[in-house]
């Protein structure tokens, strides 16, 4: 019976979809400051394996505080198997490991403006596995914003690449030891997104336990590859706070932040709509420098700005529907 339709208070999900819109923000400010931060704040000697593993420790500690706040840490713990761990976090935590290692050997062997173009592909990665794993579709509209997300990434990577010179190596080792790792790692970044935000939504693991799980198994896999890496040999030999000052906690408090939100945007928001937070902190980072180093943004990045804009209205505005058959 048709009636008119009353406007009562608001639902649950606008009430959380009020939330998402906020971590999506804030996850947009750290991954815009954190460059800044880390390089105001990070000494050139402190050892990297030793800052990321101590971010991965404090991402444990913030997330195990957050269950014990929520009142579900009792629980979790009583309801968790190693079984349930390693399917639903550790093998996105191995590709992350995996995509890491090939992002590495690639930027040693392309010059930053190819590898920063190269690495936005995993934006269309993403949104293909997505499809392919928990079948979430697209309109033609958000196909449309996503293009013009990546237009504006690659715009934003011309801009931070002006002015450095190429790699000018041989052409199979850019080949094979630059473009197809890249591209191997985009495609690997893209499965473990979507096997993450699966975890979430259909396996229903919440985002702090996969905080949890993913930072032990990266941490594992970062401490057995200290065996043989020279920065294994640099903490055997100088000491694993080599460089550290007080200020250096500050990057890695920041991080492990930056951490636990994209745990809660990919579970809540999707790994598509987390691209859009990564290239949206770019446009972050511009400014960011304008404001405190004088820098002016490129005219690259002016020209992105209106794209990025303009994709995320889009892809929000036009969303897929499920469409109900008429009795």
């Amino acid at each position: 019976m048709a009636g008119t339709k009353h406007k009562g208070p608001p639902s649950t999900s606008e009430r959380v979809n009020g939330r998402v819109w906020l971590y999506l923000v804030l996850l947009t400010l750290q991954y815009g400051a954190q460059p800044l931060i880390s390089k105001r704040f990070t000494r050139r000697e402190v050892i990297v394996t030793s800052s990321v593993l101590a971010c991965e420790i404090a991402k444990v500690i913030c997330a195990l505080i957050l269950l014990a706040k929520e009142g579900s840490l009792k629980r979790i713990c009583k309801k968790w198997t190693l079984t349930g761990a390693l399917t639903a976090s550790g093998l996105p935590a191995a590709i992350y490991a995996l995509q890491n290692s090939l992002l590495q050997i690639s930027y040693k062997n392309l010059d930053s403006l190819t590898f920063s173009m190269l690495n936005q592909t995993k934006l269309f990665f993403t949104a293909l596995f997505t499809y392919l794993i928990l079948r979430q579709k697209q309109t033609i509209q958000q196909i449309g914003a996503l293009v013009l997300l990546i237009i504006a990434a690659i715009l934003l990577s011309i801009g931070e690449g002006s002015g450095r010179g190429s790699s000018g190596g041989n052409p199979d080792q850019i080949l094979f030891h630059g473009i197809v790792p890249v591209l191997v790692a985009s495609v690997l970044s893209g499965l473990a997104s979507a096997l993450c935000q699966w975890a979430s939504q259909v396996k229903k693991h919440t985002s702090y336990l996969m905080t949890v799980e993913m930072s032990i198994v990266g941490s594992l896999c970062l401490l057995a590859s200290t065996y043989k890496s020279p920065d294994g040999e640099a903490i055997r030999k100088h000491g694993f706070f080599y460089g550290w000052t007080a200020l250096t906690l500050i990057p890695i408090i920041f991080n492990a932040v930056g951490g636990i939100l994209v745990g809660l945007v990919t579970a809540r928001a999707g790994g598509v709509r987390k691209g859009f937070v990564i290239v949206s902190a770019l446009l972050v980072t511009a400014l960011l420098q304008f404001i405190f180093d004088g820098k002016p943004p490129s005219s690259y990045c002016l020209l992105a700005l209106p794209l990025v804009v303009s994709s995320i209205f889009i892809y929000q505005k036009y969303p897929y529907r499920v469409k109900k058959k008429e009795s």
